[in-house]
């Protein structure tokens, strides 16, 4: 039996504003990566632009984590994401961080290669931020992949805790909600993470894991 191949697309955005460094948040890949290295999955990692993936500075440890070298090793020099990236995957997998809102929504290659996945029923996971790739992402008749399905992401109030609500393109789960998505959450900074047939969704770092594990699952039915 083959192992499964997932494809996992980070963000390349650097800066919210001139003095507020962001990017990816290392845990949302980190802890996705090592679940599916675990599971002898293939792992190809790609981002935006390609190239060293920059990460949100609040997202890395005081101390590093061993466990992360490998994953936080794949981020130095990634590959590009092209529309051949549509082909050849069991699923694909959106990482978080402020950045995404930034270069995911609006990105042709990105909504290409979801539409492709989406088309094909492949897996499509995110975690935190990541959902904000799902937000222009539609089927080839125009529905929007998220439209009815239970989605998690990070919340209204979760950014507005965090004082950085007035500066985001637009506000994640009101986008998502405005979509006719099934928003689902739980408590602001606890593990929640939904599945909806091949949809998976989790609402912040702290999903993470059981976005990943929620992931695995999908994929082993596959």
């Amino acid at each position: 039996m083959s192992s499964k191949q997932v494809l996992m697309v980070v963000t390349n955005h650097r800066k919210i504003t001139e003095d507020y460094e962001t990017g990816l948040w290392l845990e949302e890949f980190a802890v996705p990566y090592n679940a599916f290295k675990a599971q002898g999955y293939d792992v190809k990692v790609t981002s935006i632009q390609g190239g060293e993936v920059p990460l949100d500075p609040n997202s890395i440890p005081e101390e590093e984590v061993p466990e992360w070298q490998e994953a936080q090793e794949e981020l130095k020099n990634t590959a590009k994401l092209s529309k051949e990236d549509a082909e050849g995957f069991d699923g694909i997998f959106l990482p978080g961080g402020h950045g995404t809102m930034f270069d995911f929504p609006d990105n042709d290659t990105l909504q290409y290669v979801l539409q492709q996945h989406a088309e094909q029923d492949n897996i499509i996971g995110s975690v935190c931020h990541g959902p904000s790739g799902l937000v222009n992402a539609t089927y080839k008749d125009q529905t929007p992949i998220v439209q009815g399905k239970a989605v998690a992401a990070f919340t209204d109030s979760e950014e507005i805790g965090m004082e950085l609500d007035l500066f985001m393109p637009f506000m994640l789960e009101t986008k998502l909600r405005d979509l006719g998505a099934h928003f689902s959450k739980g408590e602001d900074w606890t593990s929640h993470a939904v599945r909806d047939g091949n949809l998976i969704t989790g609402q912040n770092p702290m999903s993470s894991e059981r976005a990943a594990e929620l992931m695995v699952g999908a994929l082993e039915e596959k």
